[in-house]
């Protein structure tokens, strides 16, 4: 089983940015498809962005498309999500997770996520 740590998460104003990180350990982070998704107080958990193992093929969610990059690096067993251009709406617990498949990944471990909060 693969434990997930994020890191990253701050408050900031709009327009400006964030990294986030997650860092695995366990099983091989190489094979893993990983994902960002967020929840926002009162509303449900949605997916922002995964990438596959190899990092050569990543997909985003619309609101976030052109704003956030996802990317890993297999090395130091890490993904992370860069968010720039942010917005209030983006406030949210940010959460990565691992899992397998592509493009439909089966999500199995989550991290216990971390609190993201953009001021206007």
């Amino acid at each position: 089983q693969v434990q997930l740590v994020e890191s990253g998460g701050g408050s900031v104003q709009a327009g400006g940015s964030l990294r986030l990180s997650c860092a695995a350990s366990g099983r091989s982070f190489s094979m893993q498809t990983m994902g960002w998704f967020r929840q926002a107080p009162g509303k449900e958990r949605d997916f922002v962005a995964r990438i596959a193992r190899t990092g050569d093929r990543t997909i985003y969610a619309g609101s976030v498309k052109g704003r956030f990059t996802i990317s890993r690096d297999n090395a130091k067993n890490t993904v992370y999500l860069q968010m720039d251009s942010l917005k209030p709406e983006d406030t949210a617990v940010y959460y990565c997770a691992a899992g397998s498949g592509w493009p439909i990944p089966d999500y199995d471990t989550w991290g216990q996520g971390t609190q993201v909060t953009v001021s206007s």
